[in-house]
């Protein structure tokens, strides 16, 4: 099964924040892609090094965030009916203020019906 992966421009963004070079930008929105399973369906394991989805169809700001415990955020993003219907979504990005992949996750496709939102939820953990 495949895991979510954090991205170099990511790391490379923590490692100058940490050293007061720059401030980390925040999360703005999640990408929607339909490339993150093979021939057969099954996901495929995202690297480090992709600087992007590998087939985004839709970028969309996230609707809210709150802190599960002290070293966890949640994102939610909810597709509304008219967006990406007809899609067969099967990876997702986080996305910063400067439009740069800073999380990928790949999983199975879920179909994206034109008559049903569909909401998503992503853990970032530290």
């Amino acid at each position: 099964m495949a895991d979510a992966v954090v991205t170099i421009a990511a790391r490379k963004k923590m490692a100058r924040a940490r050293a007061g070079e720059i401030q980390l930008p925040p999360i703005a929105g999640m990408a929607f892609g339909t490339g993150g399973v093979d021939d057969g369906g099954n996901p495929v394991q995202p690297l480090v090094s992709d600087e992007g989805l590998k087939n985004e169809v839709f970028r969309k700001a996230a609707d809210s965030h709150e802190f599960i415990d002290d070293t966890t955020c949640r994102y939610l993003c909810t597709l509304a009916a008219d967006e990406c219907a007809g899609e067969e979504i099967s990876e997702l990005g986080l996305y910063d203020s400067e439009g740069d992949i800073i999380a990928i996750k790949t999983f199975k496709s879920k179909g994206k019906d034109a008559d049903l939102e569909m909401t998503f939820r992503v853990d970032d953990i530290f």
